[in-house]
């Protein structure tokens, strides 16, 4: 049990500073952007075409014309994951008839264990607008490139793992542009403004 503890600690740990790695560099670019008429060097989301927990198709220029908030992690998750996406199914359901026009994806990092049906099962326990992803390894490991996303498997002993990982959101806007984050854990009521403004058309 102390083992186990401190391997979901050293997990949770992991993707908190994971998370702040990615908003500090969020920040710093978000100022360079502001400072600079120049076009930016560093971009964050791209091109991906990924199997829905349906068993269809969803790529980026599905997406066009719509903004989306991007999440990545895995169904086996002991904290992270469930909290987030708990926290972003109450997030849906304050922003009313405005979440319309939002699409939710959770991109697993553990396509060896989930599966579109797995996916679905799972999400069973979240607001149904959330859209559940996966792909073989090197299709998850190019979206992971594309959006700065940060993973990596860790043996747990008898043979399973867990999966650090990023837990910050990546908001990107209609067009496909980074727009910003959603730290872990971040309080609700800066969540839904983020969110808010995401819809409006607004860098969050």
């Amino acid at each position: 049990m102390a083992e186990a503890t401190a391997l979901r600690r050293r997990a949770v740990s992991s993707a908190i500073l994971a998370g702040v790695a990615l908003v500090t560099f969020a920040a710093a670019y978000a100022s360079y952007l502001l400072g600079r008429d120049a076009e930016p060097t560093v971009t964050i989301g791209g091109p991906f075409a990924l199997t829905t927990h349906s068993g269809a198709t969803l790529s980026d220029t599905d997406l066009r014309g719509k903004p989306f908030a991007v999440f990545f992690g895995f169904t086996h998750c002991p904290e992270v994951c469930p909290t987030t996406l708990w926290e972003l199914s109450e997030a849906l359901k304050a922003l009313g008839l405005e979440a319309d026009r939002l699409q939710m994806l959770f991109i697993s990092v553990d396509p060896e264990r989930d599966t579109p049906e797995f996916l679905a099962r799972y999400l069973e326990s979240f607001d149904p607008r959330i859209v559940g992803l996966t792909g073989t390894e090197a299709e998850l490991a190019a979206v992971g490139r594309a959006y700065r996303a940060y993973w990596e498997k860790i043996p747990t002993g008898n043979g399973d793992y867990t999966m650090n990982h990023t837990a910050s959101i990546f908001l990107m806007d209609a067009k496909g542009a980074f727009a910003g984050t959603i730290a872990y854990e971040e309080k609700a009521e800066v969540r839904v403004e983020k969110l808010r403004r995401l819809i409006a058309g607004g860098s969050a």
